[in-house]
């Protein structure tokens, strides 16, 4: 089992057993990555609410052969500024799920894990209506699909920017 270092994001976390989580990360180095936090849903937890989805962690993990576990969080960014708006949360939620969908499975994407970063401090700390499109706008164009505004789709040929919008 190897141990190392990294940062990340908590895009879901699922029940296993009585007292243990599946946590689902993207992290800064390994991609999108599974782990068991063991006893994370006891009432002593020594990780307490620090792995809740939309939480900016440093964690330090063992390699297993199906999920890593998790030995130590430290917590870089809290999601409490999402939280106490219903409204931010929502958009939050939204951005890391389809962060989980793009995300392939230990494949680093330091880009996507950049674009999430900056996108939740910037959610939590200067709301805009602007901030959840322009992310998906962005991840669409990190995967090699955009949108074409400038013309028509079928054959091409620009069009007035009023019968585009």
């Amino acid at each position: 089992m190897t141990l190392y270092r990294d940062t990340g994001v908590v895009l879901r976390t699922y029940k296993l057993g009585e007292a243990d989580r599946i946590i689902v990360l993207l992290t800064a180095g390994h991609g999108k990555v599974r782990a068991v936090a063991k006893g994370v849903r006891k009432t002593k937890s020594r990780f307490g609410g620090r792995l809740e989805p939309l939480c900016h962690l440093s964690l330090l993990m063992y390699e297993g052969r199906n999920l890593d576990v998790v030995s130590q969080v430290d917590t870089i960014d809290s999601p409490a500024p999402l939280l106490s708006d219903l409204d931010r949360l929502t958009q939050g939620l939204a951005m890391v799920e389809v962060v989980d969908h793009v995300a392939m499975d230990r494949e680093p994407a330091p880009a996507l894990y950049r674009m999430l970063v900056g996108a939740l401090r910037t959610l939590g700390t200067r709301p805009s209506p602007v901030v959840v499109p322009a992310f998906y706008w962005k991840v669409l164009a990190s995967e090699g699909v955009q949108p074409q505004l400038d013309s028509c789709v079928g054959c091409g040929a620009a069009e007035p920017d009023a019968v585009l919008v």
